[in-house]
């Protein structure tokens, strides 16, 4: 199991409410890791490029900077092999592109603004995660 930390939990829910209401506020963007990542990476010399490296870059130091203030990393257990990680991480790859978003911009963006095509995606995410848990523990024994 993990430790619950209601505090840090809601710190952390505050904080990308407000970089999710700031991005849209100052860019006009929903704050979707997956359409982030594809336009620094499909864009280089597009407009948008500093804002999107810069985002990604705050998640890259935010743990540095966790680090710096609180003397240890925060910990992090995936007890999977590094093979599954990448099939997994491709799948998700996929998954994020047939339905044009990630959890972060049709879960946290879509879901605020009751996108009716973004509670739909985050239910499937969620059925789909539920599932393969159930399948992977119980059924094939995981």
């Amino acid at each position: 199991m993990t430790e619950f930390t209601p505090v840090m939990s809601l710190l952390g829910g505050v904080l990308i409410g407000i970089t999710t209401v700031a991005l849209m506020g100052i860019h006009g963007r929903i704050a979707g890791i997956n359409g982030i990542v594809g336009g620094l990476l499909t864009s280089p010399a597009s407009s948008d490029w500093s804002w999107r490296a810069a985002f990604i870059l705050g998640m890259i130091v935010s743990p540095i900077a966790i680090s710096a203030v609180t003397g240890d990393l925060p910990q992090i257990s995936v007890p999977v092999e590094p093979l599954m990680l990448a099939v997994g991480g491709f799948l998700v790859g996929i998954g994020t592109s047939l339905g044009s978003g990630c959890t972060s911009g049709h879960g946290v963006c879509g879901m605020a603004r009751l996108s009716a095509r973004s509670i739909v995606a985050t239910l499937t995410f969620m059925a789909t995660g539920l599932l393969t848990v159930y399948l992977t523990r119980h059924v094939i024994g995981g």
